[in-house]
């Protein structure tokens, strides 16, 4: 049933629509967050980057651009089913990781504690639960999988390790629009003036490696459902 044609336009049209509901999550919260900085005489410039700089933005919004992609790659190429191309699996392995270590990092160790002051809660859910929720359905559900190598696990890890060499350098180069703090860290757990650079040091080993695993779990789970290229 999973790949049947029948199925495959139900899942993309999903897919299309998951898309757009994250993608509306994102424009409100960025709006929220504009409108907040210009009402409290905020700089929006910094506002804005710093927005950019949270890896659940970061996350969610290529998730919605891959599953964007590759659910209307389906209806383009006239309904017809096959394996996704390399790098669109690749892509879309990779971004299923990114939304599932959202997911698990931030209703593990972030809930409840306020990120942004303007922060929309239904956006809020959408971005740290029912995205991830929904890319974790998409792994197990949708057709067309390919197989790929398990290199495809192990790249995955370059853009986190990017995104974390990108905050922890520029962190202290920003002073907190919001509290006038002479640094600004997207996330508690990795801000060194709370815990101490040994703390940031584990959280980094510690959600690394859960990228590892995720990714790999991400493409065997891919291996085991995927159709081989001809």
């Amino acid at each position: 049933m999973q790949r049947s044609n029948g199925w495959a336009t139900g899942w993309s049209i999903a897919r299309i629509a998951a898309a757009a509901m994250i993608a509306v999550a994102v424009i409100a919260q960025f709006a929220s967050s504009v409108a907040g900085a210009l009402e409290a005489g905020r700089d929006v410039t910094t506002v804005v980057a710093n927005f950019f700089s949270f890896f659940t933005i970061l996350s969610n919004v290529s998730a919605a651009v891959v599953l964007l992609i590759v659910g209307l790659r389906f209806f383009v190429r006239g309904r017809r089913l096959s394996p996704e191309p390399v790098v669109l699996a690749t892509a879309l392995a990779w971004v299923t990781t990114y939304m599932l270590v959202t997911g698990v990092v931030y209703n593990l160790l972030l809930r409840g504690i306020p990120l942004q002051p303007e922060t929309v809660p239904w956006s809020n859910e959408i971005l740290h639960v029912w995205g991830p929720l929904f890319l974790l359905l998409d792994l197990f559900l949708a057709p067309g999988r390919r197989r790929l190598g398990w290199r495809a696990a192990l790249t995955a890890a370059i853009f986190p390790v990017a995104w974390i060499v990108y905050t922890l350098l520029r962190a202290p180069l920003i002073t907190n629009p919001n509290t006038g703090a002479p640094y600004w860290y997207p996330y508690p757990f990795l801000d060194p003036n709370t815990g101490g650079w040994g703390s940031v040091v584990v959280y980094v080993i510690v959600i690394a490696a859960v990228i590892v695993a995720f990714a790999v779990g991400a493409v065997a789970v891919g291996r085991w459902r995927g159709i081989r290229s001809s």
